[in-house]
């Protein structure tokens, strides 16, 4: 028999699909039934805006996306019977004023409504854009127990927490869309933890989960209770249903007798980042309707490692592998190609392509009478390979991988409508040092890339003997100084005092500078890192700023 001085708390880590409320409800709905039915949960907590998904941007000023809103949420709130219900969702007061709110139903009727108070206007947030802010806390006995609403960035700040303690709360319920960065989950604890100090109120967490475009929401729910301990934390990067148990007289969190009282250990960088991706690929390519994947096979590190993910996102009978052999491609390069396709066990097919470049040389010999051979000839080899791709994925209905990292993007050592052509970048936010570090960390899950291909030095293979360091710095030396102007906004003289030759870093930052005409045109990837090429990053393709 259970005890009726315990509440049963069910934490909802939810996947949910931007703009596809019908779903995002119906799922919602059966989640309810089965928290109340199967596991005897008292409450289910779900995370910010689940009904929409995070962040519905500029579907919210849509009269139809409203309607539909509003239908959403009556259908929730009819399924509250016996069961206490904190739900995430746009709330209109007109159709220009907008909240982001949380309502906690239960026997179908709304006990209260939480509007958002602190609402991010940075990074890859502007929710300012859309939202007004909330300035009132609630709080509302459930079973004997006060319990106050939050959301997400109110934690981030004292007085959303310290005004539900002051209106009597033993017990806050926050829910979160918080994307995925190297180390965020633990930023996260420590905010939280802080928090608990500051108020003495237990916090039940709940984060959302899975891709949606460049964004990747990772999860790591987490209950902590009034002395500063996380005694629940769910995996991350992975839907949950789990149950925490509360004593009603307290708060406080009784993890000890609950069977969810697991405290999943953090995952070092190269897994999370890892896993990250493959999420991304996954909830991308599939929420997209593609029927799975293609994506050229070049020998090199990158398009291994893209590959790999590939694979153990959508299974190796959803990817096609097509290596496009040139004049310039090494038979190493094709053998460690065929090798890797046969340990993943993906479709591989070989397209040469040299038909294709002669007869391109030929059409144009007249124009080009006279003019030395240069970076021309190389981009058009790589503009053959994305007909080719492009063609593939037309046919089969699969979407285009690309396999270009964050290193390349930010010098611009990548070809517009060659290997930049393609639906979705999965390593565009990883520094070339990153892919060496991912490619080691996969294959210690099993056979996935050749050792020959993470030892031998990176080419492009696009002119005879052909190294990357022929015309970038080492990555050893171009990657931190990347990091430092992309994602700390450091200046040629802080980066100089740090150590890099002044001739370099001038160098490398031109060449970011003037490339960011083909980064406005690549396609998404994920975010992992502190500053991505997308929503973060706001630069000017016009600009005389140097």
């Amino acid at each position: 028999m259970r005890s009726n001085q315990t509440l049963r708390i069910a934490l909802s880590q939810f996947d949910s699909s931007v703009g596809d409320i019908p779903r995002n409800t119906s799922r919602v709905i059966e989640q309810i039934a089965h928290a109340r039915d199967v596991l005897k949960a008292d409450i289910i907590v779900f995370p910010e805006l689940v009904l929409t998904g995070y962040p519905p941007e500029d579907l919210l000023s849509h009269n139809g996306f409203r309607v539909k809103i509003d239908e959403a949420v009556r259908e929730v709130c009819a399924a509250s019977t016996d069961i206490g219900v904190v739900v995430g969702y746009p709330y209109y007061a007109t159709p220009e004023n907008i909240y982001n709110a949380a309502s906690f139903f239960h026997n179908g009727s709304t006990l209260t409504t939480y509007f958002k108070q602190h609402l991010p206007n940075y990074g890859v947030f502007d929710e300012k854009r859309y939202f007004l802010p909330g300035s009132e806390g609630v709080v509302v006995e459930f079973k004997g127990l006060p319990i106050a609403l939050t959301i997400c960035e109110d934690v981030w700040f004292s007085y959303p927490v310290k005004q539900a303690a002051d209106l009597g709360a033993k017990l806050i319920l926050n829910a979160n869309a918080s994307p995925y960065k190297v180390d965020k989950q633990l930023e996260r604890e420590k905010v939280v933890l802080s928090r608990v100090r500051e108020s003495g109120v237990p916090i039940v967490y709940v984060n959302t989960v899975g891709g949606q475009d460049e964004l990747v929401f990772d999860g790591g729910s987490m209950v902590v209770n009034s002395d500063a301990e996380i005694v629940y934390r769910a995996p991350a990067f992975e839907e949950r249903l789990d149950i925490v148990e509360f004593d009603v007289e307290t708060g406080e969190p009784l993890a000890s007798t609950s069977e969810s009282s697991q405290i999943t250990p953090l995952l070092d960088h190269a897994a999370s980042i890892y896993q990250a991706i493959v999420l991304g690929v996954r909830d991308y390519v599939r929420k997209n309707g593609f029927s799975g994947i293609v994506l050229g096979l070049s020998g090199g590190i990158d398009s291994a490692l893209t590959l790999a993910i590939a694979v153990d996102a959508l299974g190796s009978e959803n990817v096609q592998a097509i290596m496009m052999p040139s004049r310039y491609t090494s038979d190493m390069s094709q053998t460690d190609a065929h090798q890797q396709c046969e340990w993943l066990g993906v479709e591989y097919h070989v397209i040469p392509i040299e038909g294709m470049f002669k007869a391109t040389l030929n059409e144009l010999s007249g124009l080009f009478e006279g003019l030395a051979p240069d970076a021309t000839e190389e981009n058009i080899q790589a503009r053959c390979r994305g007909i080719l791709l492009m063609a593939v994925s037309n046919k089969t209905g699969r979407m285009v991988l690309t396999t270009g990292n964050k290193s390349e993007m930010a010098v611009g050592y990548a070809t517009l409508y060659g290997d930049m052509a393609g639906g979705f970048a999965p390593i565009k936010d990883c520094s070339k040092t990153m892919v060496y570090r991912l490619a080691k960390y996969r294959n210690t899950l099993g056979d996935a890339i050749p050792e020959r291909v993470i030892t031998r030095p990176p080419s492009a293979e696009l002119a005879p003997d052909q190294k990357d360091s022929d015309s970038l710095p080492p990555y050893d030396i171009l990657d931190p100084i990347l990091k430092m102007f992309i994602e700390e906004d450091m200046s040629v003289d802080q980066i100089t005092a740090a150590g890099f030759d002044r001739d370099i870093v001038v160098r490398v930052l031109g060449m970011i500078r003037r490339n960011e005409y083909k980064r406005r045109q690549a396609p998404p990837g994920v975010r992992v890192s502190e500053r991505a090429f997308g929503r973060d990053w706001r630069y000017p393709i016009t600009s005389g700023y140097k």
